[in-house]
């Protein structure tokens, strides 16, 4: 019998995968970068002191500066070697790049800018989702709920259904540009949630603001559903500035 996609199994795709030597060297440079200790404009020590340094094979770090390359982090150039790029030149969306600066202690700043961008995003994606949802994306919806309300967002498990809610509604929002901002808005849910509970003992329970969301959406109702989701981008902003507080 085929499985209901509404209730397969919940995965937390938090960033690539950096099992290899080289996706090694990217995240090691690219924390290194993000943290500050490599400054835009700062020149990267030479190839081969590098990969001594690293103790890694020169071929292991041309692919990890490859890798940091196609983010916009470094640039290559013959005699001036391998420089930190500009901050603007940074894919600040890229999964790995928000998965780097949360591992590095990201600023306010970023955080705020990350909330700026969700409050921008999602609750207009709340409002198509309400007009546009599907049969399965309530399904998908509504499990990913259950799983929240069952493992909590302390947990990777309930982190991992929280990102699914949100991506359901972009998905169900059904425009693929804003489909193109998926992994990175589900990405900035995750870490800022993550972080959150990692500076705070017991953070206030989001299920009830979800909870909200969710009846708007099923309800087919894209105003109360884009109030909502306003309300709870703004709540989630002001339990991360409680998190930020001495």
């Amino acid at each position: 019998m085929r499985q209901d996609r509404g209730h397969e199994d919940i995965r937390l795709p938090l960033a690539s995968s950096w099992r290899r030597i080289h996706g090694s060297v990217a995240r090691d440079l690219g924390v290194a970068i993000l943290s500050g200790r490599h400054a835009p404009g700062d020149v990267l020590p030479g190839e081969i002191e590098f990969s001594e340094q690293l103790k890694v094979s020169r071929t292991a770090y041309r692919e990890g500066i490859r890798i940091l390359s196609a983010k916009g982090l470094v640039e290559s150039r013959p005699r001036t070697g391998t420089r930190v790029s500009q901050r603007s030149r940074w894919n600040l969306l890229d999964p790995d790049i928000l998965a780097w600066a949360f591992e590095a202690e990201p600023s306010e700043a970023f955080i705020r800018d990350l909330f700026e961008l969700r409050m921008i995003v999602e609750p207009a994606a709340a409002a198509l989702a309400a007009e546009r949802r599907s049969g399965l994306d309530i399904a998908r919806m509504g499990h990913a709920l259950e799983e929240m309300g069952r493992h909590g967002l302390a947990t990777e498990a309930g982190r991992a259904a929280d990102q699914a809610f949100h991506n359901t509604i972009l998905e169900a929002a059904r425009n693929g540009p804003l489909m193109a901002l998926s992994s990175s808005i589900a990405a900035a849910v995750t870490w800022t949630t993550i972080f959150k509970y990692r500076q705070q003992d017991k953070p206030r329970d989001p299920m009830p603001d979800h909870r909200a969301l969710y009846d708007a959406i099923v309800a087919g109702d894209p105003e109360v559903a884009r109030a909502a989701m306003t309300a709870l981008v703004r709540l989630a902003l002001a339990d991360t500035e409680m998190a930020l507080r001495p």
